[in-house]
């Protein structure tokens, strides 16, 4: 089955709308306000920056480095709890955009506790598939020319977008098709995605820039705010930002869940009958 753009993009639209009410309750606890908090709470390197530009010059990259090492030193593990927080977030929102049986809030919640363990053995697994895709071909090159080895390098990295596309649906997998191996997902997702990779390529890269121009034309409008006083500033960017990132996520999700649906063949029960 050949993807089409516009069918999924309509669909994604479609789903948004007819679940609004409860997309905005998980996006709003799952996006918006961890986002919020964070960027509110978490150490800025602000003053620090302003000090090492303080006399014109370009900034150490290596006290940068030391600087941004040290800092993420102290939080990394907010870092992960967020992430794990987000991750149940997004199959949540994937199930209530997907199932025709209506699950409640508290329902979809549950799911995406229960899938939380398969999707981060997913993520796991397929980083780790595209580290090895960029850094195996780069070393080997390296050990025979340094410009062999970029050049292996650049073709990893395209080697490691198209396996990004590949694996792409494996969220929706998990929390529409209930599929808890991760390498039962991963396959899966490839199945899928077979033929219409390049579509998907187009799809996800239009997208993209398109929620990056959004993005930096609202960072531009929150940054206003700015004239008011630093603090002021420093809220209405957490805001907006925290506001930008939910709404990138719902669309990401109902994106994804549109492109599984067509690409499937039909709906969430369908799907599990036919891969069964």
């Amino acid at each position: 089955m050949k993807l089409d753009m516009g069918k999924a993009w309509n669909d994604a639209v479609a789903m948004l709308v007819a679940n609004k009410d409860v997309v905005l309750i998980i996006a709003g606890v799952f996006f918006f306000l961890p986002n919020a908090i964070a960027s509110l709470a978490m150490p800025q390197a602000t003053a620090e920056l302003e000090a090492m530009t303080a006399s014109g010059a370009e900034p150490d990259p290596e006290a940068m480095l030391e600087m941004f090492t040290a800092m993420y030193a102290e939080i990394w593990w907010v870092i992960v709890l967020l992430a794990l927080f987000q991750a149940a977030g997004v199959l949540s929102l994937l199930a209530l955009l997907t199932d025709s049986a209506r699950p409640t809030v508290g329902e979809a919640l549950k799911l995406g506790a229960k899938a939380l363990i398969p999707y981060i053995g997913v993520q796991l697994l397929g980083g780790l598939l595209l580290v090895v895709a960029i850094a195996l071909p780069a070393g080997l090159g390296a050990l025979i020319a340094p410009g062999i080895g970029a050049l292996l390098a650049l073709i990893g990295m395209v080697f490691a977008v198209y396996m990004y596309v590949k694996i792409s649906l494996t969220s929706p997998v998990i929390a529409i098709e209930k599929v808890m191996n991760p390498f039962t997902a991963l396959r899966r997702s490839w199945q899928l995605t077979k033929g219409n990779s390049f579509r998907l390529f187009a799809f996800y890269l239009l997208l993209i820039l398109v929620l990056i121009v959004i993005s930096a034309i609202t960072g531009m409008v929150w940054a206003i705010f700015s004239i008011m006083g630093e603090q002021v500033g420093l809220f209405a960017s957490a805001i907006g930002g925290a506001i930008v990132s939910m709404v990138t996520v719902s669309i990401f999700m109902a994106v994804l869940a549109a492109v599984h649906r067509q690409l499937s063949g039909g709906t969430a029960e369908t799907t599990k009958e036919t891969f069964a």
